[in-house]
């Protein structure tokens, strides 16, 4: 009897090009080819991870099942407490000779994978190079020496001279320079139209999907209002719209913030990049297409590719090369728990009340919300970064450990002594004011950095600069924004500090 080759495709990679189906049929034939999906309790349940989030797996994993299954593969879509149970099962029905799989983005599962599947599962099992990531397919620095720091910025050029995109016939950068960042630091101005997001309604199977995560009463947020694309189809309809409607903007204000609009001109699409429905690449050819069209200009299309093929790729590339000591860097010792505030939303501070109550809402905020609100307070606070990195891992639609970890405890916590990051991303309430509009509704005063009425950014702000003050005059990316500290007085420092240590003893830390 002809042998039968298990091919197990895991939650995030779901692409009908996928290596290991692809090279289990050209093995046994499509006939011979069963394909086990595996909805791990275990591993939804590590966190209480967004009712959205939640809904998003569910349903993406099921709408994908049932397009394998169309195109007439046998597919085992199995619920199980664990993945392991899942695949012995599946084995033990199947009498699969062989398991075929992709190796997982993340470091637990590509351990067990690499370590103990074969054991556990009886079988041989055979694991290929991870390629829905691009560094899977070239690598910028083949040899990373350990603890050396290699700047995105080179590891981004490298990116695009090997795919060859924004490269010109003679090999220079498209329009002479590498990075138009500093013409994408716009504030919104009043008025301006920011288009609506396409929606696209729950069909039976997310109705279902939904239905579950409602009934388990596990997570945060809430399940109402999902509209997030969960089909490849949809995921590309959803992109093609933001070619048309949001990439002509998207460069200029990519680094607004509003009190009141939460998404401006972002693609919001890494849920399904993180989940195998879009292409990085092709989504990069994409945008570059639409500037050789003349329908988006350099400086949004550059800052987008930047973002897909060069932040994102190069904090996968980070976390593999930095775990697991990744997972506990603590470069600043923080120790302090996530607040409650960060949970529920409930704080006078405008910035933190506008993003955790649309972040509870929609399970989204985009990448300088992240950065110069949550990660930036998360840091000057105190905060324990494992903790913090948790509390994204919990909220986010599109959270995965390999995007996390580097993004938020190496670049944005700058914890694992400055490996991701040059510097830390910190400021005071200047840099919130000049790119939003929360200040103007807020009940601190942004202008103060003593007293209960001072802008809690600023008391922390000038707090860690001196508390670090030695640490951070070493570094010489940061070393000038010290200097302010020599128009301080003595008495104004023992001020701030009392007024900065005053506030964070007020701080109300989470209750589970």
């Amino acid at each position: 009897m002809p042998k039968t080759i298990s091919v197990w495709i895991m939650a995030d990679q779901l692409r009908t090009a996928h290596p290991a189906l692809l090279a289990a049929e050209r093995k046994v034939g499509r006939d011979r080819v069963r394909i086990v999906m595996v909805e791990s309790l275990a591993w939804m349940r590590r966190l209480p991870f967004h009712r959205k989030r939640q809904v998003l797996y569910l349903s993406a994993g099921r709408h994908f099942a049932a397009e394998l299954a169309q195109a007439g593969y046998k597919v085992d879509l199995r619920p199980a407490s664990d993945s392991r149970e899942g695949l012995a099962a599946h084995i033990k029905k199947h009498k699969s000779s062989q398991m075929l799989m992709t190796a997982g983005s993340e470091y637990q599962p590509r351990r067990w994978q690499e370590g103990v599947m074969s054991v556990d599962l009886g079988i041989e099992v055979e694991i290929l190079p991870n390629t829905f990531f691009l560094v899977g397919q070239f690598d910028p620095i083949p040899n990373p020496e350990p603890g050396k720091r290699y700047v995105m910025e080179n590891f981004y050029r490298a990116m695009r001279k090997h795919f060859q995109i924004l490269i010109e016939p003679d090999g220079k950068p498209t329009g002479g320079t590498w990075n138009l960042d500093a013409e994408n630091r716009k504030s919104l101005p009043r008025g301006l139209r920011v288009p609506q997001l396409p929606s696209f309604a729950p069909d039976e199977i997310t109705q279902q999907v939904i239905k579950e995560v409602d009934g388990a009463s596990f997570g945060v947020g809430t399940t109402d209002g999902f509209q997030f694309p969960v089909t490849r189809a949809d995921s590309e309809q959803a992109f093609a719209d933001f070619l048309a409607h949001r990439l002509p903007l998207f460069g200029v204000y990519e680094d607004a913030m509003s009190r009141t609009e939460g998404i401006l001109f972002h693609s919001v699409l890494s849920p399904q990049m993180n989940l195998g429905l879009l292409d990085p690449l092709t989504m990069a050819r994409a945008a570059e297409a639409e500037f050789r069209a003349g329908r988006a200009p350099l400086n949004s299309v550059e800052g987008f590719i930047r973002q897909v093929i060069g932040w994102r790729e190069f904090m996968y590339w980070q976390y593999h090369r930095q775990m697991p000591e990744l997972r506990e860097a603590n470069a600043w010792n923080g120790t302090r728990p996530t607040p409650q505030m960060m949970w529920d939303g409930i704080t006078k501070m405008e910035c933190i009340r506008s993003v955790v109550g649309r972040l509870l809402e929609s399970g989204y905020t985009h990448h300088i919300e992240r950065l110069m609100i949550l990660t930036n307070f998360s840091l000057l606070a105190g905060l324990d970064p494992a903790s913090v990195a948790d509390w994204f891992l919990t909220f986010y639609a599109d959270s995965h450990d390999w995007v996390v970890l580097p993004n938020v405890i190496g670049m944005g916590m700058n914890a694992d002594g400055g490996i991701t990051a040059t510097k830390p991303y910190i400021s005071s309430s200047a840099y919130i004011h000049k790119m939003s509009n929360f200040c103007g509704s807020c009940s601190y005063q942004r202008d103060e950095r003593i007293g209960d009425d001072a802008c809690p950014f600023n008391r922390l702000y000038w707090n860690f600069l001196i508390e670090n003050e030695a640490k951070l005059r070493a570094n010489p990316r940061f070393g000038p924004a010290v200097l302010g500290l020599k128009r301080i007085s003595e008495s104004d420092r023992l001020e701030i500090r009392k007024s900065a240590h005053q506030f964070l003893s007020e701080l109300k830390p989470y209750d589970e």
